[in-house]
């Protein structure tokens, strides 16, 4: 019978290995920062191949925790992004100082995603949030002689806080209209009275604000903007899909009976967030700000997908996510790169790189026509899906304004790589010198918004899992 246990939390079992591992050779103190650094991006990338193998479906704890052959995928999806972070960011994490602790710090703010991802009650859920949220506050505070990074960490601390204290107050009026914190037994206990329908409301504004939902989206672009590339990259493509995972499967298995309410949220907060968040990256010039909106739109086309409360919704949510994952990362991967021998990080900076590095010139724009769903890169095919699934619902209007956004963000994806490719600077970025794992980790990126396009059992093979 234990043999199950380590099987069945086989994914938090090994991050919790990594992190003990870790914390001994910090104890010890006698490995370099090379050393090191490839040693946790070999565990990365093992512990991502082990996501594979020996898997079992069940629960532990009276349900408190449970696991499925979706929720497998979903947590090795985060795995892969872990260990492609490990990659793109090496040159920056080699010369960090603490070094270790950001690892730790990054794998257990994880490690609180995963037992939130599989979690089977209200207790379990909330401190499993915690636990995903406040390793990656100190995070954003890791350029230690920055005053934007120290602020960074404050908003994101307070905008936590915040969001914590709502979801509490809705996992109290919970309790005590149901009398269970289970979400198993909850479905059977919820209506669409007034308090049932304040409960949705707080739970769905906890949620709205980790995933920068307009109007609880003010915090991002700030703390975007003053964390390290690596802090930002983890909070826009695993922070927002672990928190998407967890908000799509409550909306469809615990709220299922107040659908028509959460629906009706999802269509209109949706809409404003596309809206907003594409305005706002139009007048965007630093690369981390812009990335910071378009992420906002980018989680608009994701509730479109949420709205239609099907297999296929979640099918296209889950896909969409890994595509993200590669467009976004390949973004910030290249930006980071630039910024950390240049120092530059505005978009005029970017006018005629493709001049002097055309590998990063190619990059940079394969991630922004992916992220604009623009054919044949797998972005694309992400948004078809979406959409496709937000219109089972029957809703063609939405789909339309949906459809509208897209057209608008062609505009400032488009601005960025005309910048790159067709204007003139008279004093160019010089030949920036890409560490090898750097290079390594934006080649796959770059393989993987092809690929996942063009290769269409990807689809199948998610979809099986749900």
């Amino acid at each position: 019978m234990l043999k199950w246990y380590f099987i069945l939390m086989k994914p938090e079992l090994l991050l919790t290995a990594i992190i003990f591992l870790l914390l001994f050779i910090k104890i010890a103190g006698r490995m370099k920062n090379e050393s090191l650094l490839l040693l946790t991006q070999t565990l990365l990338l093992l512990n991502f191949i082990a996501g594979f193998f020996l898997n079992k479906e069940g629960s532990l704890f009276d349900n408190m925790y449970h696991t499925t052959g979706l929720i497998i995928l979903q947590k090795n999806i985060l795995n892969l992004g872990l260990y492609l972070i490990s990659l793109l960011f090496a040159d920056w994490l080699r010369k960090t100082e603490h070094m270790p602790e950001f690892f730790m710090l990054m794998i257990s703010a994880v490690l609180g995603m995963f037992f939130l991802i599989s979690s089977g009650n209200l207790l379990m859920f909330y401190l499993s949030l915690e636990l995903a949220t406040i390793p990656v506050a100190a995070m954003a505070n890791f350029d230690l002689d920055k005053k934007i990074s120290a602020e960074a960490a404050m908003k994101m601390i307070l905008s936590s806080a915040f969001s914590s204290g709502i979801l509490l107050f809705g996992i109290s009026l919970v309790y005590g209209s149901t009398g269970t914190i289970s979400f198993t037994e909850m479905p059977a206990l919820l209506n669409s009275s007034p308090l049932m329908i304040l409960v949705l409301v707080f739970l769905f504004t906890a949620f709205a604000f980790k995933l920068s939902i307009v109007p609880f989206h003010l915090w991002t672009a700030d703390v975007y903007e003053g964390s390290p590339f690596a802090v930002t990259s983890f909070l826009s493509v695993i922070s927002k899909g672990a928190i998407a995972f967890i908000f799509m499967a409550t909306l469809f298995k615990v709220f299922q009976p107040m659908q028509e309410v959460w629906y009706n949220l999802l269509v209109i907060l949706s809409i404003a967030t596309m809206i907003v968040g594409n305005i706002f990256a139009l007048r965007q010039q630093n690369i981390k700000r812009f990335l910071a909106f378009s992420s906002i739109a980018q989680v608009g086309f994701i509730m479109v997908g949420m709205s239609s409360n099907s297999n296929a919704g979640v099918s296209s949510v889950t896909y969409f996510i890994l595509i993200y994952i590669f467009s976004n990362l390949a973004a910030f991967g290249a930006a980071a790169a630039i910024a950390s021998q240049t120092g530059k990080e505005k978009i005029d900076d970017y006018k005629g790189l493709y001049q002097t590095n055309p590998f990063l010139s190619w990059i940079i724009a394969l991630a922004l026509f992916s992220l604009a769903g623009i054919p044949p890169t797998a972005g694309f095919f992400g948004k078809l899906f979406l959409l496709t699934a937000g219109a089972s619902s029957g809703t063609y209007w939405f789909i339309t304004i949906a459809a509208l956004n897209m057209i608008i963000s062609l505009f400032y994806y488009l601005k960025v790589v005309r910048a790159i490719f067709m204007e003139k600077n008279e004093t160019p970025i010089e030949k920036i010198s890409v560490h090898p794992s750097t290079k390594f980790a934006l080649i796959i990126c770059a393989a993987g918004i092809v690929l996942l396009g063009l290769l269409s059992w990807v689809y199948d093979y998610i979809s099986e899992f749900v």
